[in-house]
């Protein structure tokens, strides 16, 4: 029997310190290096969460390295993975142009790459690009939210990061639909950089300035709980809110009669995918598949909410 050894390693310190040792029938086939934005996400928690347990599952170590969204970070991450001799790097990218060097580096060192969520700005130097398809779940949030605003009223968008590519392509599906609709007027537009945090502060000074505001549609769920949040401190939970990823939280909300809907997109299913063509990549030399792969999201209301768990929806 082997041990299948979790590390987890954080920053730039280089201090690296065992988190949790399980033991499993490996086979010894190697480590994979799993890297994400900070885990104070649930969604990039539950895509290390899932790529871990199906890498362990399918016989490989594993390290868990939080890159918090730094290139720098995700760099010398990336600098630990080859050193350690991984296998295969699965990565929840820092940027879509400042990644491109270090997958690069990984695939001069031998090592693919297969990343999830969101994509960098070259092709052919990873493996795989698995992401959501986040148009066709920006649309269905957006046609949610125009039904539910009753195709008029005052809006507020938050978006996203603006290096990830993903925040402007959720944005512009958001947009092609509710342009449509003359009498829905968006009086702010601003980045809260996918933080709970900054969301709760930018909605606060939004809400001063526009008190008449009917609803408010979000990048992802993170941005949705920091203005559902200011929402409520200010005595305003009439106004209709919308967010995107699927989250355990937002789904309570929703149940709770707060926040009225979401996207999901699976990350937890898209992790666990990503390992399992690595592992037919490092057995055979292919996935068999195209670099760019699309899943479909799902909308997420009072209809189906219970039905969701840790960005999984059960039949």
């Amino acid at each position: 029997m082997n041990t299948n050894r979790r590390i987890f390693m954080s920053g730039l310190a280089g201090v690296v310190t065992l988190a949790s040792t399980t033991l499993s029938f490996a086979q010894g086939k190697g480590l994979i290096a799993i890297l994400t934005p900070s885990h104070d996400n649930p969604f990039f928690k539950a895509e290390a969460v899932g790529a871990e347990a199906r890498a362990i599952e399918l016989g490989y170590d594993t390290i868990v390295l939080v890159h918090d969204d730094d290139p720098n970070k995700q760099s010398e991450m990336f600098d630990t993975a080859i050193a350690r001799g991984a296998v295969a790097i699965i990565l929840d990218n820092a940027g879509a142009d400042a990644t491109v060097a270090a997958v690069q580096r990984a695939k001069d060192a031998g090592i693919p790459s297969f990343l999830i969520d969101r994509e960098i700005k070259e092709t052919g130097i990873a493996v795989s690009q698995i992401v959501s398809n986040n148009y066709q779940g920006a649309q269905l949030g957006a046609e949610e939210f125009v039904a539910i605003m009753e195709e008029a009223g005052n809006y507020v968008e938050l978006v996203g990061r603006e290096a990830d590519t993903n925040a402007g392509i959720r944005s512009s599906g958001y947009h092609d639909i509710i342009d449509q609709y003359p009498d829905l007027v968006m009086v702010a537009q601003q980045s809260a950089n996918w933080s709970q945090t900054e969301a709760f502060e930018k909605m606060e000074t939004i809400l001063q300035a526009n008190p008449d505001i009917k609803g408010v549609i979000c990048g992802n769920d993170t941005m949705a709980m920091g203005a559902w949040a200011a929402l409520e401190a200010a005595g305003r939970d009439d106004v209709i809110v919308v967010g995107f990823d699927g989250s355990n939280d937002v789904r309570d909300s929703i149940l709770a009669g707060g926040i009225k809907a979401t996207v999901l997109q699976p990350a937890y299913r898209q992790a666990q995918i990503a390992v399992e063509q690595a592992d037919q990549y490092i057995n055979t030399g292919t996935t068999g598949l195209e670099e760019k792969q699309l899943m479909d999201c799902v909308l997420i209301n009072a209809d189906n909410a219970a039905r969701l768990e840790t960005f999984q929806l059960s039949a």
